[in-house]
């Protein structure tokens, strides 16, 4: 089995001009048949970063023009068939982030740690210096440090 970083798929979907596109295009036609692989967290990292240029019907469809059409297996920290040990995992990692990634174009660690924020009793606000990424995007306050500070 071949783990494949976000980086190499990223550079397939969104980097056509790179000059790295030949060998990287090459490696995922060759690496088809070694039982490619993406982990949990590449692959929400990669739809996180594609959902910025995807609508949200072809964001949905990433099973078809990602896991089959590259073969990929998703390694996951727990067996995503097993019912059980996903009733926690797959909202917490996947469901909710994903929801947020579809419907405001975040990437998946800024739709992870949001979603938590969100969750987390007495947070009013989300405070980053990148606050226009999140501006509009969160039921919480989104505030740089310096509008945290003018308060």
């Amino acid at each position: 089995m071949v783990a494949i970083d976000t980086d190499v798929l990223l550079l397939e979907f969104a980097f056509q001009n790179d000059a790295r596109q030949t060998v990287n295009a090459a490696f995922l036609k060759q690496v088809r048949d070694a039982e490619p692989a993406i982990t949990i967290y590449n692959l929400m990292e990669l739809l996180g970063q594609l959902s910025f240029n995807l609508t949200p019907s072809k964001l949905d469809d990433w099973r078809i023009w990602l896991l089959e059409v590259y073969r990929l297996n998703v390694i996951s920290p727990v067996d995503m068939d097993d019912a059980n040990a996903m009733i926690r995992f797959m909202p917490e990692i996947f469901e909710q982030p994903y929801a947020k990634m579809r419907t405001h174009r975040m990437g998946f660690l800024d739709a992870l740690a949001l979603n938590l924020a969100e969750r987390t009793l007495n947070v009013s606000s989300f405070v980053t210096w990148n606050a226009r990424h999140f501006k509009g995007k969160s039921s919480l306050e989104v505030l740089t440090p310096r509008e945290y500070l003018e308060r």
